[in-house]
């Protein structure tokens, strides 16, 4: 993927968009690439992982639903009750099917952005905690700290961004993917065993 292509992307995504989403895409897109280029992973790669990663979150709930039933995504229980959780599922759908990309790593960093999962690649971790840490978020817990560390070591910075992610869920009315407590089990033991 080239830099003209990311703009053309970038033209295409920005309709799909409302202003607040496209503001936080551009925030993502860019600490994506600023991440890759710190932890050696490609940095178009990645910018387009950024930039493509929400380009399902502003299809309203009930249509969500009906694409992936068109889309043959499967549909979890808790997914069905909170549609807004399938924008990463259908997203790598679109990415492919919209955006035309075809690039694996890519897709799955678009899939997984959301509830992590457990053995991330690079690329994957990367727009998890670009997504997260991006300059426009301000109301996380410990968001200066999992910045820093984001720099400085991604599977640490992970795991914190899980944990605090749970904590917050778990106190209120959010719903938990079971996918994100298996990640968050991965990633602990990660910790612990660097400690």
């Amino acid at each position: 993927m080239e830099q003209n292509d990311i703009l053309k992307l970038e033209k295409k995504l920005k309709k799909e968009l409302d202003v607040d989403r496209y503001r936080h895409t551009m925030g993502v897109m860019y600490t994506a690439a600023a991440l890759a280029m710190c932890y050696g992973e490609d940095v178009n790669r990645a910018m387009t992982a950024g930039l493509l990663h929400d380009c399902a979150k502003c299809i309203p709930n009930d249509k969500k639903l009906h694409m992936c039933e068109k889309y043959r995504i499967e549909v979890s229980s808790i997914e069905k009750s909170a549609p807004s959780l399938l924008h990463s599922k259908l997203g790598a759908c679109l990415a492919r099917a919209e955006y035309g990309i075809t690039d694996p790593e890519i897709l799955s960093a678009i899939r997984w952005h959301t509830t992590g999962r457990p053995a991330m690649t690079l690329l994957e971790k990367i727009i998890f905690m670009a997504d997260y840490i991006e300059p426009g978020r301000w109301k996380a817990v410990n968001l200066d700290r999992i910045r820093t560390l984001s720099f400085r070591d991604l599977d640490m910075a992970v795991y914190l961004t899980m944990r605090d992610t749970l904590a917050y869920l778990e106190k209120g009315s959010g719903t938990v993917d079971e996918t994100t407590r298996k990640a968050y089990a991965y990633y602990e033991k990660i910790a612990s065993d660097d400690e």
